[in-house]
């Protein structure tokens, strides 16, 4: 994915905008607990599934700042912080068409935060619901493929690591090729 996304980056003048009809970056935010067991997803009311937070760049090149912005105004979370600027992971999906817009597809570059489970996140209302969610009971939510596998990249650094303070989110994947 991280290579369609590249490419994507190469090929067309305004990836970022929502005009370009074959898809555009999308920016979202992986938020979990210090003890990275839990992750805050939101049930959101468009597409009646649970994500994590995130949205359209909408001419913004700053997808860092996407990603952000869209997890503070989503979850509404005073405890958000970010782990570092490095791309966590990335994600390219198709989105169905709807009224008149076409089908295309979201080039997802996803950065990790951390927020205080004890904070129940507010939301807002693009969402049904906003809440935390241990990693492990993903199976009672409809989840998608992309988001287990955040959850089982979180899980997989997290033991890796095996310290207490969880860098495990400051894994990098590198959106230039090498």
């Amino acid at each position: 994915m991280r290579d369609d996304l590249v490419a994507f980056l190469r090929r067309t003048a305004e990836p970022f905008s929502r005009t370009t009809l074959e898809g555009h970056v999308t920016g979202s935010a992986w938020i979990v607990d210090r003890g990275a067991t839990a992750a805050v997803l939101l049930h959101h009311r468009k597409l009646d599934r649970w994500l994590q937070p995130g949205g359209h760049a909408d001419g913004d090149p700053d997808i860092y700042a996407v990603a952000w912005r869209e997890a503070l105004e989503e979850t509404g979370l005073a405890s958000l912080v970010p782990t570092m600027e490095a791309v966590y992971d990335v994600d390219v999906h198709e989105i169905p068409a709807r009224g008149v817009e076409l089908a295309h597809k979201h080039y997802d570059v996803r950065f990790a935060f951390f927020a205080d489970r004890a904070e129940t996140p507010p939301g807002n209302a693009e969402s049904h619901a906003v809440r935390w969610i241990a990693l492990d009971d993903f199976d009672h939510y409809a989840v998608d493929d992309s988001i287990r596998r955040l959850a089982a990249k979180t899980r997989r650094l997290a033991k890796e690591d095996g310290t207490s303070d969880p860098p495990v989110l400051t894994a990098r994947v590198a959106v230039e090729p090498e």
